[in-house]
Parts: C-alpha cells; structure tokens; sequence
C-alpha cells in the first residue's frame, strides 16, 4: 500500500485516476535539458525516442524477439511522487511501443531481490501506469541457459530470407525432428542454416531454450504444431 495526495492508493482501478495525473510527476530529457512535468500533461509524450535519464546495462534483447513491439527506450524518465510520508522517484527501466499504438513500461528485478521498498515502487509504478492506459510489467530474470540461447540466435536476426527457403523449413518441421536432420532436407545447410536459426528467433520454429544449449540434434518443430501443445 502506498499513498499519494492523502488517499490511500490500493483501491480498484479508476477510482484514484484523476488524482493520479496529477500526483505523479515525470523528469525526461528533451534535447539534453531535463523537464519535470505532471503525469497527466507528459503522458503522451513519444518516450521510446527520447535519451537515457542514467545509464543502464540490461539487454534489449528480448524486447527484441516480441513481434509486438516496435519500439524501445531505457530508462527515459523519472517518476516522482509523495507516498505521504516523503517525496519517492523512481526510472522505470524500458518504455515499450506496443503495435497497436499502446505502451507499456518494464521493469527488471530478479524475485529475490525484491524487498518491500520495491514492491512499494512497483506498485506506485503500476498505478501510475494504469492512470494513463499504459501496461505495466514487472519481469524477473531469465535463466541463464535460455539467455545464452537467445543470445546466440540473435545473430540471425535479420537471415529471414530467402523466403522460399523460410517456407520450405516451416514445412520440414511441422512433424519435429533434429534441427541438423531438418535442415539437410531443405537444402545447402550452409545457406539454411541461418534462415533456420532466424526462424529460431523469431519464434515461428521452437525448440527448448530452457533444458541446454541448442545443439545439431535439437528437436525442432512449427509454432502451432498440436504435437508441441
């Protein structure tokens, strides 16, 4: 629970939205000034292209994979507010333009490290967040085998051609077999081998990025295959 303005802030979504505009403040840099403005008149501020507010080591290379995202911003402001008892700030760690127009902030902590200060924030976050029709998610961090997996299938990112080959492997793998078995079948493995991995990474091949490194006899099969289910 936290509180702003004097009221409480834990109750259902809508009661508090208006308040909330007003209540929480954003410090964002426009052309290397910083601005410190009210949520309700910085909302619709274009944040995914708007610079860093500190520096930031996390990768956006899952942000990166979701098809549904079409820009990305770390860090790009400050969010300022009075839980009642002190002034609180906070920089959400990604500012997300969604497809379909909308946004969403990410942030990144790890399920252990997450104290009652944090929950705190998060929650202030989140509701902030809600005030003005963004998402809000809090993401802990992935396993360290499927982030190497991931990783490495980012080199392919942009081997998606060429198309035929695409379709062809999309076809290969709809009964699963090993990734080398699979690739042999369509062609030259050295010409699909990238468009195979790009597949990989953009989701319309699976395979398991959590039990152990991709290897040659990977089970491989097509997003949707009922056998995968």
């Amino acid at each position: 629970m936290y509180r702003y303005a004097g009221n409480v802030v834990g109750a259902p979504v809508g009661v508090f939205e208006e308040a909330a505009l007003a209540a929480f403040e954003l410090a964002f840099s426009v052309n290397g000034t910083l601005v410190r403005r009210s949520l309700g008149a910085s909302w619709d501020m274009p944040f995914e292209a708007v610079d860093p507010v500190r520096e930031f080591s996390w990768r956006l290379i899952l942000l990166d994979r979701d098809p549904h995202v079409v820009a990305i911003a770390s860090q790009p402001f400050w969010l300022h507010w009075h839980d009642g008892t002190r002034k609180r700030w906070h920089a959400p760690d990604y500012f997300v333009r969604l497809s379909d127009g909308g946004a969403r902030i990410v942030d990144v902590r790890a399920a252990d490290e997450m104290d009652e200060a944090t929950q705190e924030t998060f929650d202030a976050t989140g509701h902030a967040c809600r005030a003005v029709g963004w998402e809000f998610e809090w993401a802990g961090r992935p396993e360290p085998v499927f982030m190497a997996n991931v990783r490495w299938l980012s080199r392919w990112a942009r081997c998606g051609r060429p198309v035929p080959v695409a379709d062809r492997l999309l076809e290969v793998f709809r009964d699963p077999m090993g990734l080398w078995d699979g690739a042999g079948l369509v062609g030259d493995r050295l010409q699909v081998l990238p468009v195979l991995f790009h597949l990989l990474w953009s989701g319309a091949l699976k395979t398991d990025l959590m039990g152990g490194l991709v290897e040659t006899d990977s089970l491989v099969w097509t997003e949707g295959n009922t056998w995968a289910a």
